[in-house]
């Protein structure tokens, strides 16, 4: 009769070459545990069904190392993205170009003067990189660069606006990604939230208004995940500038996406530009460094050296500080911008300002290449709450399957993972959003699919 008696002990199975094996590869602690819990899970299940079969010591131990591979597989894969979205949040916002990786993966290998100034031997400031690129860029006094632009909201605010009045039009009281809600962000400062205007109605007497009484900041929340159409009226912001100068109150401009590059030049309508809010008359404007900028995830700061200077002094900067990649990533992609490179470099520039006849082009040959399927035409997006509604023609390659929801899973298993969309049943992917180097293994896995 079989009682768990028979079943190994850890200590037995410790002597297999199969466990010396799964130790130099996951090392014993884990091992260990991976051991007690696969025999723990046998003893539960005879338990319950004391008539099954006690596994063999190879099945044991395949479990085990089944069970190891899933404690420390890596959850965070790279991922072909044929959306056509070219900043899709959940696939991560901006691949970097070469050089970006390139300068945060040498910062990260060793040793760096992150904090150390070299000229003096003595402790530097990490505050200092990245910032004279920032203002050579766009004519800021000053600039700070933090973990990423919700940061750079709740820094400025403290700062700022501890405790005072801050103004700001009902419209721009947004809502973005994860729930991030300005009114809450301004509450967590401890700013003083005033509503101006109605949510499609705002004048420059209802900024005036405001501004009779003792005002700490006037505050532009861009829409740019969002439009409102219609019965719609807004002053032009360098109005709203200047009423709040002339009432002795500073502006803050949250711009969000950040663009320091015209988007009509792709097509899309025209972002307002960091260069632009700064002539404008802003004397802070917060951006994103993973939207239209086309770098790594970052909050940037710029403006007036006056506030920059109590901005980075206040607690809070220390608590949302960029780490040395990040910093070694923005600066590396603000380079592309100032030597006039970064439309060559900068991989979402590129995927923007690709003609339709090249993606048409790329569409061709994937139908060639697979021997079915149609090239049709369509529209990518920019996305990452970015250019709300915009799109620019593109050309996809559609694909009939018998299934387009299952088909959509399967490509999602493949490796790497390949991510697409579905309309009227057809599977459609998007060259515009493809690498050319991922162009090999996407054909390979569409021709497996597709051959089943």
């Amino acid at each position: 009769m079989t009682t768990l008696r028979n079943l190994p002990s850890v200590e037995g199975l410790l002597q297999t070459e199969t466990t010396a094996h799964l130790i130099a590869r996951f090392g014993r602690p884990l091992t260990l545990d991976a051991l007690r819990k696969t025999l723990d899970d046998i003893r539960a299940r005879f338990k319950r069904d004391p008539e099954i079969s006690l596994p063999s010591i190879e099945s044991i131990l395949a479990q085990a190392e089944s069970t190891l591979s899933a404690w420390t597989a890596q959850t965070l894969h790279p991922v072909i993205n044929a959306t056509g979205v070219i900043l899709h949040t959940n696939l991560g916002r901006a691949p970097l170009s070469d050089a970006t990786i390139h300068a945060m993966d040498i910062v990260s290998r060793g040793y760096s003067n992150l904090e150390f100034d070299l000229e003096t031997g003595k402790r530097g400031s990490r505050l200092i990189h990245a910032e004279s690129l920032l203002q050579k860029l766009t004519g800021a006094e000053s600039a700070l660069v933090v973990n990423n632009c919700a940061s750079a909201v709740l820094l400025t605010l403290s700062a700022l606006a501890n405790k005072k009045r801050v103004v700001i039009a009902r419209s721009q009281l947004v809502e973005i990604g994860g729930g991030f809600r300005v009114p809450d962000v301004m509450k967590q400062s401890g700013a003083k939230l005033v509503e101006v205007g109605t949510t499609n109605k705002i004048r420059i007497s209802d900024y005036a208004s405001a501004l009779e009484e003792p005002t700490s900041l006037v505050m532009r929340a861009h829409r740019s995940n969002f439009k409102i159409i219609g019965f719609t009226e807004e002053p032009e912001f360098v109005d709203v500038v200047l009423a709040a100068h002339q009432a002795g109150v500073y502006v803050v401009d949250d711009l969000g996406s950040g663009a320091l590059y015209d988007t009509a030049k792709y097509g899309f309508t025209h972002e307002p530009t960091v260069q632009e809010s700064l002539q404008a008359g802003a004397d802070v404007v917060l951006f994103s460094g993973d939207k239209l900028l086309g770098g790594p995830q970052a909050g940037i700061i710029l403006g007036k050296k006056i506030l920059l200077d109590k901005i980075k002094k206040h607690p809070l900067a220390r608590a949302v500080r960029a780490d040395k990649s990040c910093l070694a990533g923005v600066s590396a992609t603000l380079s592309h911008y100032l030597k006039d490179e970064a439309e060559r470099e900068i991989p979402i520039l590129r995927m923007m300002s690709l003609t339709l006849k090249q993606v048409q082009g790329r569409a061709e040959a994937w139908r060639m290449e697979l021997g079915q399927g149609a090239v049709v035409s369509g529209e990518s997006t920019v996305g990452g709450g970015s250019l709300p509604g915009e799109s620019i023609p593109t050309f996809l390659l559609e694909l009939k399957v018998s299934s387009a929801e299952k088909f959509l899973r399967e490509l999602r298993k493949n490796n790497p993972p390949i991510i697409a969309r579905t309309e009227n049943d057809k599977i459609l992917l998007d060259p515009r959003t493809v690498f050319p180097e991922q162009e090999g293994a996407l054909l390979v896995a569409l021709n497996n699919l597709l051959k089943r």
